[in-house]
């Protein structure tokens, strides 16, 4: 018996150290479709892309939530971050909306998100 525990433990062991690397190799997978899904037309200084950023992950956020579509009514369109200062708001909101528009435009071309 102590030898049977012995062989299950190990092939236990064996088997969850193999699933390892495929874990890995999907999670690099997932992330590097979720930054396939960015990568557009857009180039602007940083700040701006990450507003773009933004506006797509929040038209998909609105879409999947039901909230009304609208970039001007995303919380983060009224309320930009606060490492946004105040005189490059405008700005910011002018990639969120160029981001929440291009998204809405892929989801309606896939058939959603």
């Amino acid at each position: 018996m102590k030898n049977t525990n012995r062989f299950v433990m190990s092939l236990v062991a064996a088997t969850l150290l193999a699933s390892s690397p495929v874990m890995t190799l999907a999670q690099q997978n997932q992330s590097s479709d979720n930054t396939a899904q960015y990568n557009g037309p857009f180039v602007g200084t940083p700040e701006q892309e990450q507003a773009y950023k933004d506006g797509m992950e929040a038209a998909k956020l609105d879409t999947l939530a039901k909230r009304k579509i609208d970039a001007t009514e995303s919380h983060l369109y009224k309320n930009p971050p606060s490492s946004v200062k105040k005189d490059k708001r405008d700005s910011y909101r002018s990639a969120f909306t160029a981001g929440y528009n291009k998204a809405l435009d892929k989801a309606k071309a896939n058939g959603g998100f």
